[in-house]
């Protein structure tokens, strides 16, 4: 088998110095990406509403590389992902979905079917229970064409009929919320809220703490979200301690889950925020051309050669809003492990 990738002596020392006694030995991570390179559209020009920069990382994630990737990082730790398939218009939705399936069965994993707005109600709900699924994985990029994406609201690809079902099941929704905002974002934070009011059986996560990547991205939100009771948080994707802090402080260790995000989770980089932009340090040539992109930067040297993975960036800058905030082990249990176990065992599969 080709390696997946190089584990380096700065990933093993920063792994053995600051993540592994603060993690448990038993960890659910709750959002993840598994899907093949076959699945791709022969179509050009998909539209694009969100940034591009995480497909530079890997052209698929299969199941093998998933569990491959953890074997790889997280010597000594037992994880089980929750699994969904891409999200991109420029692959098949239906068998990425199958393939989920298929993986979730094989595993005896978690899974979410990633579904479109326009699915009406029973076929929402039949193909989730169809396949075995503990609810769906949603996306801004499935709301109608003619929406400008500045303007996509979470209704919009998350649509009334589909939460009256998923309330009625009990099901899970991976909730990526949309707009320039994020997390603060007024119209979001209404939805969010009504979202919590009107449907509440519905197992809401948020994924990325609402997208919130850097301070500015918080505003008022926290004293918001506080008043709620059922949604919870997952952070994947997002390396902020204060951040984190704000979340820890409005609502608690057990609402609040641990995910990756891969495969995004294995790029080499560093994240800084200038002016409420995020913007990922990475190693000169290693992804390719991201000139352009507003997100993304290079660097050369030995500052290049001291980054090491995403997923540790992401972990560590958790430790360190956990410690801040007096978090205790049996907190930093729950956040890694039992909360998504209480959570995604809450739901009945049916498989076939």
């Amino acid at each position: 088998m080709t390696l997946l990738f190089k584990i380096k002596d700065v990933d093993r020392t920063f792994y053995q110095d600051r993540l592994k006694d603060f993690l448990p030995d038993k960890i659910i991570d709750i959002h993840t990406h598994s899907w093949l390179d076959s699945f791709r559209l022969k179509v050009a020009d998909a539209p694009i509403r969100a940034v591009t920069w995480p497909s530079l990382v890997a052209k698929d994630n299969a199941i093998e590389d998933l569990f491959e990737a953890y074997r790889l990082m997280f010597p000594g730790k037992d994880i089980v992902p929750l699994i969904f398939s891409q999200v991109s218009l420029a692959y098949d939705i239906a068998a990425g979905n199958q393939y989920v399936s298929e993986c979730a069965q094989r595993y005896n994993l978690p899974s979410l079917m990633v579904t479109k707005p326009r699915q009406s109600a029973a076929e929402f709900e039949e193909g989730i229970e169809r396949g075995g699924f503990l609810g769906c994985k949603v996306y801004l990029n499935f709301s109608e064409s003619y929406i400008p994406e500045k303007e996509i609201r979470i209704y919009d690809f998350l649509p009334p009929h589909q939460l009256e079902v998923l309330n009625r099941r009990g099901w899970i929704v991976m909730l990526h919320i949309p707009r320039d905002g994020r997390l603060k974002d007024p119209v979001n934070l209404a939805q969010m809220l009504e979202i919590e009011r009107k449907y509440p059986a519905v197992k809401v996560i948020i994924a990325h703490v609402g997208r919130a990547y850097c301070p500015e991205d918080v505003g008022d939100a926290f004293d918001q979200l506080a008043e709620t009771k059922n949604m919870v948080f997952d952070f994947s994707a997002n390396t902020n301690t204060y951040v984190f802090q704000q979340l820890i402080k409005a609502v608690g260790p057990k609402r609040i889950l641990f995910g990756s995000d891969s495969p995004i989770e294995r790029m080499r980089m560093r994240r800084i925020c200038e002016g409420g932009n995020y913007v990922n340090l990475v190693p000169k040539g290693l992804y390719g051309d991201v000139s352009g992109d507003k997100h993304m930067r290079e660097l050369e040297g030995d500052e290049a050669e001291r980054l090491t993975f995403f997923i540790y960036e992401e972990i560590d800058a958790f430790r360190l809003a956990a410690q801040s905030e007096g978090l205790i082990q049996r907190d930093i249990e729950d956040i890694f492990y039992h909360n998504a176990k209480t959570l995604t065992e809450s739901v009945e599969v049916k498989r076939s």
